[in-house]
């Protein structure tokens, strides 16, 4: 029987994406990775919720040093950006910028996936996040699948389910499939629960208004 690992930091498209293919790819194991972002700790703490609520393995990956190299505004001092910052695209993704995070979380869950045996490593990669991000594009799945083939001895599989999904539609899935969506934690900044200002913040909120899922909206974003 196949099984899989999956990308979890916590937020809308992990968790759907879990919540998706969890029966149908025997989803065993999450991995939160820690470099030092300024919502690790809510990430892990949300990610533990999820992982308890789906009766599955969670592994907490440290990466100190990467933490160490990297400026952007995610890790840093840096103002994250938030409102009229979030106007242009090009701008406010640069300042969010990990290098290469989603390449090299994908290959630490390889090391995983050869040495314990996982067909699939699935990722919450989506359309609307592609048209920013081209880590998260179906042309960057296809070649790290390539790379596997040589750097691996299991070859696992990238499976990114979202991939031709906006958020509009991936938050009508989560309701569709009654995915918990008072789990989710995405946001930015430190603190405890959502900032509501940052651009992971303003996505999910548009998102569920969109939906009319109001009393998510209320529930995650403490409003009354």
């Amino acid at each position: 029987m196949h099984k899989s690992v999956i990308l979890l930091s916590g937020g809308l498209d992990s968790l759907v994406t879990l919540g998706l293919k969890k029966e149908e790819l025997n989803i065993e194991l999450a991995l939160t990775f820690d470099y030092g972002q300024k919502s690790a700790s809510k990430e892990i703490l949300y990610s533990k919720k999820i992982c308890d609520y789906y009766s599955i393995k969670h592994k907490i990956i440290k990466l100190d040093w990467l933490q160490e190299i990297t400026k952007t505004a995610l890790v840093s001092d840096n103002k994250i950006p938030t409102g009229e910052d979030l106007l242009d695209s090009s701008k406010s993704a640069k300042a969010v910028w990990v290098p290469n995070r989603n390449g090299l979380f994908l290959n630490i869950a390889a090391c995983f996936a050869d040495s314990q045996g996982y067909d699939y490593i699935l990722i919450g990669a989506n359309k609307e996040e592609s048209l920013t991000f081209p880590d998260n594009t179906s042309s960057f799945a296809n070649a790290v699948n390539e790379e596997f083939k040589y750097s691996t001895l299991k070859q696992p599989k990238v499976v990114a389910p979202l991939i031709n999904y906006f958020k509009n539609d991936i938050v009508m899935l989560a309701l569709e499939n009654n995915i918990p969506l008072e789990l989710v934690m995405s946001c930015y900044q430190q603190g405890e629960g959502h900032c509501g200002m940052c651009e992971s913040c303003t996505r999910l909120k548009k998102s569920l208004e969109y939906n009319k899922a109001h009393e998510y909206i209320d529930k995650i974003f403490g409003l009354k």
